[in-house]
Parts: C-alpha cells; sequence; structure tokens
C-alpha cells in the first residue's frame, strides 16, 4: 500500500489537471494516513477535550487505527453528535462551537488531507481563509498593494454562513468532482450527526459543524462558488479600459509648458505653470470608459473594490446577493453589508479600517489604501486587562511562576502587536502596553506580597528592536550547561511595518507529511518504561505544567521521563498505562541481572 505522501501527491495532481477524483472511500484504507493525521493533532491542546463520550487522544495506538480502518472497510462507521457549547462573541452573543469525539477527529483529518490536496489548486487566488501558507495578512497586502484608488468598498456579510450551508447544494458540489458514492455518503453522515447540548440531541438539518476539523474546507469548498462568480462574471463585467483619459487641464498645462521650454523661458516663468499642474489630478476620475473591481475574502467575509459610479456598486451588491441567495441558499447581513466611500470613510474588515489616502499619488488619479487600527479594537483590547476603568491584576494567574506570568503577557502583547503591524497609527498600541504592563506588575506584586514599583526594578531591563534600545520585562531561567530561558515583556518598536512577514510556512508546504517523532516512536512498537512489545498505547497530557508535583514528593519515573524529554506524550504497554492512571507504580526495564525495578 502506497504511503500518505505518495497518495496525496497523486490526488493534489488529478486537481491540478481538473480531473476527478475516483476510489476516494479506498484511500482511508491507508495506516499511514492516519498515523500522519495523528502526528498532526497530537500538537493541538483540544485533543485532550472530551466530546459526547470519555474517547479522547489518551490510549492512542495501532490497533485504534486498524479498529477505525476496520469499521470503514465494513461500512459500519458511525459519526457520533458532537457536543455543542456556546463561545462569547466581541458583540455580547455567542457562537456554537461543536466538539467531536477523538475517532471522529481522526477520521475528519484524514478526509480533510485528501479534499484539501484535490481542491487546493483549483481554489480562487481570491480566497485566503483556512488555506495553506495564506491568512489575514496576505489578504491584506493584496489590498494594500493592488486596490490603489479605489472609489468605493462593498462590504459583504454572510447571515450565519457556518450553520445555513444547505446541505444537498454541499453534496452537489462535491459529487461534480468526487466519484465515489461511499464516501459523499460518509461526508453526508458527518453533515446530519447532530449535537448534544445540554445532554438533549438536537440534528443537523443545515450547516457544517463549527469546531470540526473538516468544516473550514467544506466551507472554502463551497464559497469557491461565490468566489468563480465574482472572478468569472462580475470582474469582467465592471473592469474595461486600460487606463483613465487625462484631464483637458492637466493636457492643456503640460503642453503650455513645453511651449514655454521650446521657446527658452527661464525658470521663473515656466515653474507657475508647473506649481499649477501639480495641484490637479493627471487623470479623469469620472472616465465612464474606465472601470475596477476588485475582490478579496476570507471565510464569510469578503470586501470588494470599485472604481466607477456609486450606482453600479448598488447594482454589484444586488447582484451578490442575488447569486447568494438563488444559488447558494445564503443571505446576505443587511446591516453588515455596506456600502462605503473610500474616500470620506473606511471600511471594516479582518479587524482594520480600510480607507484611500488621496494626499498620496492623487497626482496619478490614484489614492493609496490605508490601514488603521479601528478604535473600537483597541478599547477591546484594553478591557481584557482593567477593571472598573483601571489596570488590574490577574488572580487566576497567582499560582504560575514569574516566568510563565511575564511570558504569557508577552505572547499575548506580541501577537497584538504583529497582527496590527501594517497599520498606520500602529503607535495607538503604546496605550495597551502601559495597561498591560501595569497590569503584568500589579499581577506579580500580588504574587509576591510586594509593590509594582519594586517588581519593575527587578525585571527591567534594555533590549534592542529594529534600531533602537527599548525598555521591556525580563525574566530569565539560568539552566546549567545551556543558555538561560528568557520570557520578555514589551520590547517592541510601534512604527507601521508595511513589510512584515507573515508568520506562516510558504505555499504548499503547511503541512508537512514527513514522519514525526511521535510516530516513529509509535512504530517501534515498545513500551518506554518496561521495554515490553504487547499492546503498546500513547499516553497523553494536556501540558507539560500538569506533571508538577508537591516538591516534598519524589516523581513517579513516568513523570521523570516526560519531563526530561519536554514531551506531552509517553509511548508505554496497556499494564503501565492503566498503572499510571490508577497512581500505582509502574514497571521498568530489568536490569543487568534479571531484576525488575519498580518506580
Amino acid at each position: 500500500m502506497r504511503d500518505a505522501e505518495t497518495t496525496l501527491a497523486i490526488v493534489r495532481e488529478r486537481g491540478s489537471r481538473g480531473l476527478p477524483l475516483e476510489n476516494v472511500y479506498r484511500r482511508l484504507y491507508n495506516p499511514d494516513l492516519f498515523r500522519k493525521a495523528y502526528g498532526r493533532l497530537a500538537k493541538n491542546e483540544g485533543i485532550m477535550t472530551e466530546g459526547t463520550t470519555t474517547e479522547t487522544v489518551d490510549g492512542m495506538s495501532q490497533r485504534k487505527i486498524e479498529a477505525i480502518i476496520e469499521l470503514l472497510r465494513n461500512e459500519r462507521f458511525k459519526w457520533s453528535p458532537v457536543r455543542r457549547i456556546h463561545i462569547p462573541k466581541g458583540n455580547g452573543k455567542t457562537r456554537p462551537l461543536g466538539i467531536p469525539g477523538w475517532s471522529d477527529k481522526l477520521t475528519q483529518e484524514c478526509m480533510r488531507s485528501i479534499l484539501e490536496a484535490y481542491y487546493e489548486p483549483r481554489f480562487s487566488d481570491h480566497s485566503h481563509g483556512f488555506r495553506p501558507g495564506r491568512g489575514c495578512q496576505t489578504a491584506l497586502k493584496h489590498i494594500v498593494c493592488a486596490w490603489h484608488g479605489t472609489k468605493w468598498f462593498i462590504e459583504g456579510d454572510i447571515k450565519g454562513c457556518f450553520d445555513n450551508i444547505d446541505h444537498s447544494i454541499m453534496l452537489s458540489i462535491l459529487r461534480e468532482d468526487i466519484l465515489d458514492n461511499r464516501f459523499l455518503e460518509l461526508v453526508n453522515g458527518l453533515l446530519k450527526a447532530g449535537y448534544l447540548e445540554r445532554w438533549d440531541y438536537r440534528p443537523t438539518l443545515s450547516g457544517t459543524p463549527q469546531g470540526g476539523i473538516i468544516s473550514p474546507l467544506l466551507a472554502n469548498i463551497y464559497m469557491d462558488r461565490l468566489d468563480k462568480f465574482v472572478e468569472k462574471t462580475l470582474i469582467p463585467e465592471y473592469t474595461r479600459g486600460k487606463n483613465r483619459e487625462v484631464t483637458p487641464e492637466y493636457r492643456r498645462l503640460t503642453k503650455k509648458i513645453a511651449t514655454l521650454k521650446a521657446e527658452g523661458a527661464d525658470w521663473e516663468t515656466i515653474e507657475p505653470y508647473r506649481k499649477e499642474r501639480r495641484g490637479i489630478s493627471s487623470k479623469d476620475q469620472f472616465d465612464p470608459g474606465f472601470r475596477r473591481l476588485r475582490y478579496v475574502r476570507y471565510a464569510d467575509d469578503f470586501l470588494l473594490g470599485f472604481i466607477g459610479p456609486k450606482d453600479e456598486a448598488e447594482e454589484i451588491k444586488v447582484r451578490l446577493r442575488d447569486f447568494l441567495r438563488d444559488n447558494l441558499n445564503l443571505e446576505m447581513s443587511p446591516e453588515k453589508t455596506l456600502i462605503t466611500h473610500a474616500g470620506n470613510e473606511t471600511a471594516r474588515f479582518l479587524g482594520y479600517d480600510i480607507g484611500v489616502n488621496w494626499a498620496i499619488e492623487a497626482h496619478r488619479g490614484r489614492g493609496a489604501i490605508k490601514l488603521r487600527l479601528p478604535i473600537q479594537k483597541l478599547e477591546g483590547k484594553v478591557a481584557k486587562y482593567t477593571r472598573n476603568g483601571k489596570a488590574a491584576h490577574r488572580p487566576e494567574l497567582m499560582d504560575e511562576s514569574d516566568f510563565t506570568i511575564v511570558e504569557l503577557y508577552g505572547s499575548e502583547y506580541r501577537g497584538i502587536v504583529q497582527y496590527y503591524a501594517f497599520a498606520e497609527n500602529r503607535f495607538w498600541l503604546n496605550r495597551l502596553h502601559w495597561v498591560m504592563e501595569l497590569s503584568l506588575l500589579k499581577t506579580l506584586a500580588a504574587k509576591h506580597q510586594s509593590t509594582t514599583t519594586k517588581m519593575g526594578r527587578k525585571y527591567k531591563t534594555d533590549t534592542y528592536h529594529r534600531g533602537r534600545t527599548l525598555k521591556c520585562l525580563e525574566v530569565k531561567v539560568e539552566r546549567p550547561g545551556k543558555a538561560p530561558l528568557t520570557a520578555r515583556f514589551g520590547g517592541l518598536r510601534l512604527r507601521t511595518d508595511p513589510f512584515a512577514e507573515v508568520i506562516d510556512l510558504p505555499e504548499n508546504q503547511d503541512r508537512r507529511y514527513d514522519r514525526n517523532e511521535l510516530i516513529t516512536r509509535l512504530l517501534a512498537d515498545t513500551c518506554e518504561l518496561c521495554g515490553s512489545r504487547d499492546n503498546i498505547q500513547v499516553h497523553h497530557v494536556r501540558k507539560l505544567a500538569d506533571l508538577k508535583v508537591d516538591g516534598r514528593k519524589e516523581k513517579p519515573i513516568w513523570k521523570q521521563i516526560m519531563i526530561s524529554r519536554k514531551r506531552k506524550t509517553l509511548v508505554v504497554c496497556r499494564p503501565c498505562h492503566v498503572a499510571i492512571h490508577a497512581g500505582r507504580p509502574t514497571r521498568t526495564r530489568t536490569n543487568d541481572a534479571g531484576a525488575t525495578n519498580d518506580d
């Protein structure tokens, strides 16, 4: 049987050539595909979260993979209902999130890897959400680089997109390219598996389960129809003319300057005309023969930039609404689907305010795109670290070490700063820095029953970033024979960085299917405690901090091994795994004399 890399390469090649995909279901019989899926999912913290059953990744083994494949082979695999919870949104509402069981997650990841390999080469370049090598930054960079001179923004938002995806339309889209009824029935079973909310079962009549491994990809396959409609129909219809016409006044002044130069006029005579010409646009902003329509989408949010009259922008909005309603059975959100004038107003997209600055390149008839950090977003970030309008400590962190507290604050701050790298008002984040730093110092002071001033004196230092020396808070943990571990908060310049690199892997290299360390250990089929080769499983912990024990107690040998390796996994046999969960001593490898050591 082919390995996973070869299988996915074949699928990817058929997708790039536009050929139909056959015998997809049989590809799920490949155990190497499941092992690679396990290796990718094992890095996620959510794999230890229970669904509607108590099954989690803990106890993963090759036998479990074989059992899932056997169920698939006999067409007896059944999807379990997901456990639904609600997570808060920024507007005060909640978003439903489904948590599937471990076997369902693993099978979904295998299906996702096959479908992604096939559909990724076929997706539109205008789509940036949930795709390899793409993200918010690539969408924003595209807008900045290619949307000069935009007159109108058409903001698109689909009402409950993930919850309202029509199952019959979804299957009909898949059926056009996938000639395998068994695989389509597997997808159909996933879509209709239902969910449990407060132990009340409810069927899913539409939508893809939010929280499912495969859901974002299915949504992209569904929304690709919209991308193709805009790309192949709307953009050709509303794009015409190679260049704008030159304005008569600009042409008159240019001709006058050329005549004066030919007559040998001096600089003082020519300069007033040149100054007057610099103050007007060279291109006709109302040229009826020039139109441009641009488009970008991230998940269910999309934005169009249009150069032309407002009545045509309204016409584009209506055509989008009709297409979504008639072809995808989706409805655009009236309160979020807006037409805004790019010069006087800003459009909200991916957490940025997007407008056009006509003070730049106005003489060429095209204003430059400007990105700004919205004040509402800034206040929302600040509110997480304040109480009653003042910076407050975080009591939930009181039991953590100073290193962990500073590292947590530092990673949260760096994430926000990096995301708003393109904002021309990025310096507004100085307010967030001040609030977060004070909250951090108050947390440390409460932990040590000290003051913020003393904590600041203890941990403040200097660091170097982008050509300047800056103040920051830093905690170091010394390690004998190794470089110290460093946790840092702050020390980042808040200037606009238009050349910020996307923190992602290159295109088509986001999913590496090479064998990772966990799969190698699982394939060794040997207990890492006692050396047994019978019924091998993998013991998982949610995080390394869970391995901490009271300093007065001696750590069990299995904890010592995991801590020394800095691994959240341990390959063990079934008896050792049962002993770990029961808190009993585990067996260890026999020594040279043949005796057995127990921890």
